[in-house]
């Protein structure tokens, strides 16, 4: 099982969400930024690296939101969703096809990787 970490980053009552690059495996598909968990490092030092990778921005890493199970065709991944916050820099499109930042009422117009369906679902209820 692969241990991936991504991150819930608020601002006011919007999401960021960022699309995956056409040429990697579920292209094109909406998710939240993270990625694996390297070894030796914990959830929050990968999320805080991936975040620094892909976005070139600096978080800080709060709660866990929720966490999920997910077999994929070609992976299973467990997924740990933190509640974050940017620290310093401004988000940039270094990795993904695109960002944005969207309501929970704006959740239904995009499409999203399988494994955040359910973290989605638990968003509209508590929302």
């Amino acid at each position: 099982m692969t241990e991936v970490v991504a991150a819930l980053i608020w601002d006011q009552n919007k999401f960021m969400i960022c699309q995956r690059p056409d040429n990697k495996a579920r292209g094109l598909l909406w998710e939240f930024v993270g990625g694996k968990v390297e070894p030796g490092e914990t959830k929050e030092q990968a999320l805080v690296r991936e975040c620094q990778e892909e976005l070139a921005i600096t978080l800080n890493v709060g709660e866990v939101f929720m966490d999920v199970t997910h077999e994929y065709p070609d992976l299973t991944v467990h997924l740990t969703l933190f509640h974050a916050t940017i620290r310093e820099g401004i988000p940039q499109k270094l990795e993904h096809n695109d960002i944005r930042w969207i309501t929970v009422d704006e959740i239904d117009q995009y499409e999203f990787c399988p494994a955040d369906e359910e973290i989605l679902r638990k968003l509209k209820v508590i929302m």
